[in-house]
């Protein structure tokens, strides 16, 4: 039975929601300018000598960048340079030069961009009552109801409909990637046994709190570009060994999603970082710098920021939940207020008497289907965050209300609970969701760079 990961959950946060990996330019197609220049803004007609009313400087909203048919203009540019400068701001992390943080930001936006027509192009879209659920989640975890929502964004200069937008292009890019290479992920019992036999104290409960400059390599990299490229890396290297603040020189040189966070992924066990970084963290000290690394995804530069845990008991006791449910997945037929809609009424059936299990034979879209929907007993952690808050709100035999998560809309009905020794069971479902996460990654970080190769883009740049 395939359980459901608990890496692909969507978090919202009311900061820089759109963050995505930059990358170089293809070269030009003469069939796209003429895109280009249709698009430009008319010429202003000269004033004759004769008038005595003084010329005024009119600013345009000009193309800076062209991606396949569609363009991105400095007015969008801008937008996103100031959110990015407020951000860098509340962390307290000093500026790059502010031609640099708008290159990075272009980048970051190409590249988005060839994401949304993707999506687009493959018939994924983001509905408005999962925006709307979104947005009430968004509020309540900062304690807010809409109305305060709105009126704190706007005193900080965000217009609704821009974090509207924002958000729903957030949701978007994740369930893309959830389709394109999160529900890809396979791991086997034998790459397991490796990890756990190669990793005896991965799950020591041990965490590092990690910051990472990636500096992605092109496709097909010339020599030469290789050069340029590890000669930039070796000079941010010595920059940060000589004290230069890591988050600054992230913000102005990482091609990672979490450059304007300062380049931190968070608290993780070791487990839970790429094998790359697992295996140089072992070796720092907080507040050093690791050398310049190399992966098929480009050059990396590692901080260890702190540490902390370690020395868990050997035996762990957790309770488990007995569960099963009915999964209506959503798709180009059917919509999400469609799947809502099918589970009320299937849930209405079973609290009139029908039979959970044989109406998810019937109906589930889930490989336990065949299993009346049975998940067998469940640790905590062993499903998505939007499943196991319902899961565990509910008591046995009770069946919830609709539920979404990144995989579709569930009904969850809980069968019993016990308290369990689970130390080996454990370590092997830590270890599979470890695994998922390193290959996760990887193979994002290589789709991202298939998408680019089959993207036009063209700079307009001033400079240029």
């Amino acid at each position: 039975m395939k359980r459901i990961s608990p890496r692909v959950s969507l978090a919202l946060t009311a900061g820089l929601w759109c963050a995505t990996l930059p990358f170089v330019a293809s070269a030009a197609e003469p069939a796209r300018l003429k895109l280009a220049q249709s698009v430009q803004a008319e010429p202003t007609p000269s004033v004759p000598a004769t008038s005595a009313a003084p010329a005024k400087n009119v600013e345009v909203d000009r193309i800076v960048a062209i991606v396949n048919d569609e363009v991105i203009t400095t007015l969008e540019l801008r937008e996103r340079v100031q959110q990015a400068m407020h951000q860098l701001n509340r962390q307290g992390t000093p500026l790059p030069p502010a031609e640099v943080l708008e290159k990075q930001l272009l980048e970051r936006l190409v590249l988005e961009r060839a994401q949304i027509q993707f999506a687009r192009e493959t018939s994924l879209q983001v509905d408005d009552a999962t925006l709307e659920r979104a947005i009430s989640r968004i509020a309540e975890n900062n304690k807010l109801n809409q109305a305060d929502l709105r009126a704190a964004l706007e005193k900080d200069g965000i217009g609704w409909d821009r974090f509207r937008n924002e958000i729903r292009t957030e949701i978007l890019l994740s369930r893309l990637r959830e389709r394109e290479v999160d529900g890809r992920i396979v791991v086997t019992d034998a790459e397991v046994d490796n990890f756990l036999a190669n990793n005896p104290d991965a799950m020591s409960g041990e965490e590092f709190l990690v910051a990472h400059i990636l500096m992605r390599v092109p496709e097909g990299a010339t020599p030469q570009q290789l050069a340029r490229l590890s000669a930039r890396a070796e000079n941010v290297v010595a920059r940060l060994r000589s004290g230069e603040d890591f988050g600054r020189l992230a913000a102005a040189n990482s091609d990672a999603p979490d450059a304007m966070n300062g380049g931190q992924l968070g608290w993780r066990g070791r487990d839970r970082l790429p094998a790359m970084f697992a295996d140089v963290v072992r070796k720092l000290q907080p507040g050093e710098v690791s050398p310049l690394m190399r992966s098929a995804a480009g050059l990396h530069i590692v901080k260890l920021v702190d540490k902390r845990g370690g020395g868990a008991g050997d035996q762990q006791q957790l309770e488990q939940t007995r569960a099963r449910h009915i999964l209506i997945r959503t798709s180009e037929i059917i919509s999400d207020s469609d799947a809502e809609s099918r589970l009320v009424a299937l849930r209405e059936r079973i609290v009139n008497g029908a039979d959970f299990g044989e109406l998810a034979k019937a109906n589930s879209a889930d490989m336990s289907a065949a299993k009346g929907g049975d998940l067998g007993w469940l640790n905590p952690g062993d499903t998505v965050p939007e499943f196991e808050r319902v899961m565990n709100a509910l008591q046995p035999g009770e069946v919830s209300a609709p539920v979404r998560s990144p995989f579709g809309w569930h009904l969850i009905k809980v069968d019993a609970r016990r308290v369990q020794d689970v130390t080996d069971e454990r370590k092997r479902n830590g270890a599979r969701n470890a695994l998922r996460e390193r290959k996760s990654d990887e193979a994002y970080e290589d789709w991202l760079r298939q998408l680019r190769d089959r993207t036009y883009v063209e700079y307009r740049t001033e400079k240029e």
